[in-house]
């Protein structure tokens, strides 16, 4: 994944400005999680409930996140326990 270096550059990026977004069919006065692109790939992510709070994710973290949501493998009922 990423390295310490690659990740404090990412949370040393001011993202003041960034457009955040969020599900389809949703509003931002609603309980959701937000993301915003960031250069080459990154991505960070916050929920609407706590916007000072945000990870930030190298582009090769968030590609492994992507691929494990759509295999299923943070779904609730298939983890043991």
């Amino acid at each position: 994944m990423g390295t310490q270096q690659e990740k404090d550059e990412l949370y040393a990026l001011d993202i003041s400005g960034v457009e955040w977004e969020g599900p389809p069919g949703t509003s931002p006065e609603e309980e959701r999680v937000e993301i915003a692109r960031l250069p080459e790939g990154a991505v960070a992510m916050r929920s609407s409930l706590d916007r000072e709070t945000v990870l930030r994710y190298t582009a090769a973290e968030w590609e492994a996140f992507v691929l494990g949501a759509r295999d299923g493998e943070f779904d609730l009922d298939r983890r043991e326990p």
